[in-house]
């Protein structure tokens, strides 16, 4: 039986464009979100970033791999109904956590996310793999934009370090420039939406967003996760997030200790 917040449709349409918007996911946890975040952005992980030049206005910070330390995005994640949409979404019969990220634009925060798909950083391949992007304010126009079936593309997009703008790895020939989605006419998806609504997308979808010219503040919490054939992949370099000392091999599993499952049903 499908979940409640979804139908066939958006099944359908997330295999087949990577993205997809499911309405309400974490509406019942906004507040805690929101709790988390503050307390996150007050006490910032190793990760935490400050993503603006010297000059560019506003404030554009991001943190990521914190729900093990703040209580609030744990609990959270355990009781919104994330895992189970992820595995009708993925058509998995498991749900992994991978980590979970921060994403805070305050007003006139000019500068947008630079467009980039989320699987070249990361340290695992596999097409069962979902991203939720959700916002804990309004958004209208600083909304995330996913390029629809980007995630079937043959050869994945050049990644990138947001501030330097600079190579994220040394074999540049093995990747695509970044593309112009806008210039070059692409099926971009974005959307209204309120707090708790979530986008769903694949790690391989190429995605950005925009900057936040409104006077009030977008704060966005992202659950990152994993299905059946999510394995761990070397890069070559140290990826992003980049968990060091997991000792993982390449085509394992992804240690469950460090990254526990948060649903599994049976053959």
């Amino acid at each position: 039986m499908t979940h409640p917040l979804l139908t066939q449709d958006h099944i359908d349409a997330y295999a087949r464009d990577g993205v997809v918007l499911v309405k309400g996911l974490f509406k019942d946890q906004v507040d805690q979100l929101r709790a988390g975040v503050a307390r996150n952005m007050a006490d910032p992980g190793p990760y935490a970033a400050e993503n603006l030049k010297e000059g560019e206005g506003g404030r554009f910070f991001d943190d990521y791999c914190n729900w093990t330390r703040i209580p609030e995005f744990a609990e959270a994640i355990k009781a919104s109904p994330a895992a189970a949409v992820a595995a009708e979404l993925m058509g998995s019969k498991s749900v992994q956590m991978f980590h979970d990220h921060v994403l805070v634009k305050e007003p006139g925060t000019s500068k947008p996310t630079p467009w980039h798909q989320d699987s070249p950083y990361y340290f695992v391949e596999g097409q069962q793999t979902v991203s939720f992007w959700s916002p804990l304010d309004p958004v209208r126009d600083a909304s995330l934009r996913c390029v629809a079936g980007s995630h079937l593309w043959e050869k994945p997009v050049l990644p990138t370090r947001w501030l330097a703008e600079t190579s994220f790895y040394p074999n540049d020939d093995d990747y695509m420039q970044v593309p112009d989605p806008d210039a070059e006419g692409m099926d971009i998806r974005e959307y209204e939406m309120e707090p708790g609504d979530a986008v769903a997308f694949n790690y391989k979808t190429l995605h950005g967003a925009r900057g936040n010219e409104s006077g009030t503040r977008r704060r966005a919490f992202s659950l990152r996760l994993l299905g059946d054939d999510a394995r761990f992949v070397e890069r070559p370099g140290p990826t992003s997030p980049p968990f060091p000392g997991h000792d993982m091999k390449e085509g394992q599993r992804l240690r469950e200790d460090w990254f526990p499952m948060l649903l599994k049903t049976a053959d």
